[in-house]
C-alpha cells in the first residue's frame, strides 16, 4: 500500500528516488539530447515526462527497479522526439539518434546488449554493429580537429 501524505497529495518513497536518481536521469537525457548540461531544455523536459510516468505506475512497480522503469520511459520518450529535436553540441552530438541511445544504454548505462535489443525492439546483432560504429566514431577525431601528439609521427 502506497503511504501518499493526505495533506500534499505526495507519495514520500516517490520523492525519495527522485531526489536519489534524477540527477543521473537527467545527465542520461543530457548525453541522449546532446544538449549541453546548463542549458538542457529538451533533455529536462524529457525526463520530466519519464518521472510523470514513472509517477502513475508507481502502485504496480513495487518490488520492481524504478530507476530501470524511468530509464526505459526515458528512453522510449526520447525515441519517439529524437527526429523532432534541435541538433545538439554536447559531447555526443557527431552521433544520430540511435548510435546515441545505444551507446548511452550500453556503455554509460551498462545495459545489456540483449536487454537493450529487447526494449529498442532491435536483434542484438544490430545492437552491437550500432555499438560498434558509435564507439568507432566517438574515437575517431573530429573532422576539422587537429591530429593526435603520437599520430604525426607514425607511418
Amino acid at each position: 500500500m502506497c503511504a501518499v501524505d493526505r495533506r500534499s497529495g505526495r507519495d514520500p518513497e516517490f520523492e525519495a528516488f527522485v531526489a536519489g536518481a534524477a540527477g543521473r536521469l537527467l545527465h542520461v537525457a543530457v548525453l541522449l539530447t546532446a544538449e549541453p548540461a546548463e542549458a538542457a531544455p529538451a533533455a529536462r523536459r524529457i525526463l520530466a515526462g519519464a518521472l510523470a510516468r514513472t509517477y502513475a505506475h508507481w502502485e504496480r512497480l513495487r518490488g520492481d527497479d524504478p530507476y530501470d522503469h524511468t530509464r526505459q520511459e526515458l528512453c522510449a520518450a526520447y525515441a519517439r522526439s529524437a527526429r523532432r529535436l534541435p541538433a545538439g553540441t554536447g559531447v555526443l552530438a557527431r552521433l544520430n539518434p540511435l548510435e546515441r541511445l545505444v551507446l548511452v544504454m550500453r556503455i554509460y548505462e551498462g545495459v545489456a546488449e540483449e536487454v537493450t535489443a529487447a526494449q529498442l525492439g532491435l536483434p542484438p546483432e544490430r545492437v552491437e554493429a550500432v555499438c560498434n560504429r558509435a564507439v568507432a566514431t566517438m574515437r575517431a577525431p573530429e573532422p576539422g580537429s587537429a591530429p593526435a601528439e603520437g599520430a604525426r609521427g607514425a607511418a
